[in-house]
């Protein structure tokens, strides 16, 4: 009998054992960690982060920088250009935006000047200078505002040559107002300057970006161009300039493709806007305008009876400073 219960006790022992052994965690070697699972998920692909929404208290538009792009259609910016297309329609964008006519040169002096002076190629300041007439850089420094020019590749400021990294004049507009040399001179720089600036909060009243012949979709794809604004505008997102409300961002493209129409997809970012479609008749003198009243300076030319971009847009104007 004693020899049976003493089998009996080491048997329960046993399944004691194996029992606490099932459910016992397995131990941790001093000084480790515990292993990791036998079989983990695969990690899911990271996201592209949105865009920033509109604010409920937008603040009114001190400062515009105009970013410009090269050669393509309405159809063809919304069809190839996922996230400028996205800042669009999380802002807001024209439908019926036309530039002036083709080829680059008389668009971009149209831009700044209100007119095209009779400009109809894409000769060097040489031979297209412009003697006499004023630009909105220089109105707006002559009202007592901040004005610039930031060019992509150019060697030097306020460079009248091609050269650099794909730099081309014809894309530089300010360069052909010869009265205004000195002043051009000094605030039409390379886009080395434009980070710091934007950091600093320190962007011009009126401003303008122009990249190089790759990344304006003159000799890249549209997709390197959408990659080069998202790049720059995540950084102006971030800037103290955007984070006051006073900050108003332009994205168009100087002509279309020749085809009907000469029309070009244009967004314009500030928080005051949210999904705003815009079926107004606007162009480019209409961007004259609203830099002028951005600057508190009278109407150039064409610029007086342009369709107001700030009214077709509700996009409320601040006392310039």
């Amino acid at each position: 009998m004693l020899l049976r219960a003493a089998v009996m006790a080491c048997v329960l022992l046993a399944v004691v054992a194996v029992l606490t052994g099932c459910t016992a965690a397995a131990p941790v070697p001093s000084g480790g960690s515990a292993p990791a699972p036998s079989a983990p998920s695969a990690p899911s692909a990271p996201s592209a982060p949105p865009a920033p929404s509109a604010s409920s208290s937008p603040g009114g538009v001190t400062k515009v920088l105009v970013i410009v792009v090269e050669n393509h259609s309405f159809d063809q910016m919304r069809a190839q250009m996922p996230y400028t297309f996205g800042l669009a329609t999380t802002f807001g964008y024209a439908t019926r935006y036309t530039a002036i006519r083709h080829p680059s040169l008389p668009n971009y002096v149209a831009l700044v000047g209100g007119q095209t002076y009779g400009i109809a190629d894409d000769g060097g300041p040489s031979a297209n200078a412009i003697r006499s007439g004023m630009s909105v850089f220089g109105q707006a420094i002559a009202a007592g505002r901040t004005a610039a020019l930031f060019a992509e590749g150019m060697p030097g400021n306020c460079a009248l040559a091609n050269g650099g990294d794909r730099y081309v004049v014809k894309h530089n507009p300010w360069a052909y107002f010869a009265a205004e040399r000195s002043l051009c001179t000094r605030f039409d720089v390379p886009i080395e300057n434009l980070a710091a600036t934007i950091a600093t909060g320190t962007l011009p009243t009126v401003g303008m970006v122009v990249p190089n012949l790759c990344n304006d979709a003159h000799d890249c794809p549209l997709g390197t161009a959408d990659a080069w604004i998202r790049g720059w505008m995540e950084k102006l997102f971030a800037g103290p300039d955007w984070a006051s409300g006073h900050l108003a961002v332009l994205i168009t493209a100087d002509e279309n493709d020749d085809s009907p129409g000469n029309t070009v997809l244009t967004v314009v970012v500030h928080p005051s806007q949210a999904a705003h479609v815009v079926a107004t008749p606007l162009s480019h003198y209409s961007v004259t305008r609203l830099l002028e009243d951005v600057a508190g300076a009278p109407h150039l030319f064409g610029a007086a009876s342009a369709p107001s971009l700030s009214t077709a847009f509700a996009l409320p104007i601040g006392a310039a400073h």
